[in-house]
């Protein structure tokens, strides 16, 4: 039962290599009848001079390793997935089926304009909601992911600036950002100038105005910011910026915090990123496709990415290339259509007032939890938060139990860990995001698990150190498994002890 710590417990389920026995087979194959072929006639001195050590199995061994593979794996179809920042919200099973109709899902990037109207009819639509939510003019949708949004926002933002005979090299960037803000500005040959937070956790502008000179570019600020709170001075924010000059990049990665209730063009924005995965329920992780349109002000629109989805007088759709002044094209063919399709479905099914219900359900979820967690744990900023609240582990340091510790043992109880030591503005850094899905019931659920962690933290420490105690496999050795991965299959008598 999670709670009760199995520290001898240690089961590890056999790879599909070490199961089967030789001739055992899980398929039948009818008698060769053409005439047999010599493949080393064929293949030369790449043919084999004996089989490949494959494993030899049923058919019910096959699909029930694969099956208990697949159970063993955490997602949100499961339980709470609590990553603050990264948002994992619910995706709903409509959009997957609207993005597998035939006509979208079997569309064909190099078919001609005329044969898909359809598609590029979604893409205006999308656009032109995307554009509503965030209040600015137009949205590019082909970066590929957030991060690459990032770097198509800050290639306009220099584009915009080189047309003007202009070109500043620093951008402000707040400790309280995304940690993928640097790079974006490394790639774009900019300088990325790192400031503090106030002491209440949001930009001050007061303290903020001696950096704002001649050679600032942009600033790029994450609002709500990656501790969980508002920044109410980003108008007056805006105006520093704008009477130098400078632009304003916001980062989109928490407005889920915001949809309907305001939008970042209204507060001073020129420029942001979507991410899709995180707001409008695409599928999130797992290396797949993503999607992180970025929405602009008209200023801006010379140099989006080109082709941009037009309409013409007669209501039909074209994609234009003809941009002179365009950054150029992000990535092959217009973006990843699939998660444009969910995000569609899922903009039509909830609506404005549904969009809007979402963030207020998201607040105060995450409220709920500051509340009920902050009467034992440690809460850095306890005040009003938006859609995630962090915790530390200040309150755990005469018992040696780290965070990482935490983290660990919440997989005894079911629950995927939140996001840990980030931001790094708080030490032992704890960041939970409950998202707008999750039922108080769930809600309670985890808060019991967290109070259970916290008490065998000063009753049992050992229990939460060596956790966790109810997986396939037990704490592993995380640097050496970045550094030096086992990529490929090895007999038992050879495996790496950090396997």
């Amino acid at each position: 039962m999670p709670g009760q710590a199995r520290a001898g417990v240690h089961f590890v389920e056999p790879l599909i290599f070490e199961r089967g026995a030789p001739g055992r087979s899980g398929a039948s194959v009818p008698p060769l009848d053409v005439p047999a072929a010599d493949p080393r006639a064929l293949f030369g001195d790449r043919f084999r001079d004996a089989p490949a050590a494959l494993p030899e199995v049923s058919e019910p061994e096959a699909f029930r390793h694969y099956v208990r593979l697949s159970q063993a794996n955490f997602s949100i179809d499961s339980n709470m997935y609590p990553l603050g920042s990264c948002t994992m919200k619910y995706n709903p099973k409509v959009d997957e089926h609207v993005a597998r109709l035939p006509g979208f899902g079997k569309l064909h990037p190099y078919a001609p304009e005329r044969m898909i109207q359809g598609a590029l009819e979604l893409m205006y639509r999308l656009e032109r909601g995307l554009a509503e939510v965030c209040g600015l003019d137009r949205v590019t949708l082909q970066p590929a992911a957030g991060a690459q949004g990032e770097l198509t926002g800050l290639m306009m933002i220099r584009a915009w600036h080189q047309a003007q005979g202009r070109s500043p090299k620093k951008v402000l960037v707040p400790e309280t950002a995304h940690g993928t803000n640097p790079a974006s500005c490394a790639l774009n040959g900019l300088e990325a100038v790192a400031f503090p937070a106030g002491a209440d956790g949001v930009v001050s502008a007061d303290a903020l105005a001696p950096l704002v000179d001649d050679g600032v570019a942009a600033i790029m600020l994450t609002n709500p910011n990656t501790v969980g709170l508002f920044e109410r001075e980003l108008p007056r924010i805006a105006q520093m910026l704008h009477d130098k000059g400078a632009l304003v990049y916001g980062d989109g990665a928490n407005l889920n915090a915001l949809m309907g209730r305001t939008r970042p063009g209204d507060l001073g924005i020129d420029v942001m990123q979507f991410n899709l995965h995180k707001t409008f329920t695409t599928p999130h992780g797992g290396g797949g496709p993503g999607c992180g349109p970025v929405g602009y002000k008209k200023t801006l629109a010379p140099f989006a990415p080109t082709p941009t989805v037009e309409r013409r007088d007669d209501g039909s759709y074209h994609l234009d290339f003809a941009r002179p002044d365009s950054v150029g094209r992000l990535r092959s063919f217009y973006g990843n259509f699939g998660m444009m399709v969910r995000a569609y479905a899922y903009l039509r099914e909830m609506g404005a007032q549904g969009l809007r219900a979402a963030t207020d359900l998201a607040v105060l979820n995450a409220n709920y939890l500051r509340a009920v967690l902050g009467e034992t744990w440690h809460v850095p900023f306890d005040q009003v938060c938006m859609h995630e609240v962090i915790l530390s582990d200040r309150n755990l340091k005469d018992t040696g139990v780290t965070t990482m510790d935490v983290a660990k043992r919440l997989c005894d109880y079911g629950f995927h860990p939140p996001t840990v030591y980030f931001p790094l503005v708080v030490r032992g850094a704890m960041l939970i995001e409950p998202t707008e899905t999750e039922t108080k019931e769930t809600l309670d659920e985890f808060a019991a698990a967290m109070e259970a962690i916290r008490r065998e933290a000063h009753e049992e420490p050992e229990t939460v150190k060596t956790a966790p105690h109810l997986s396939a496999l037990r704490r592993l050795d995380e640097t050496r498994a970045a550094r030096s991965p086992v990529l490929r299959w090895r007999p038992a008598t050879e495996q790496s002890p950090a396997r």
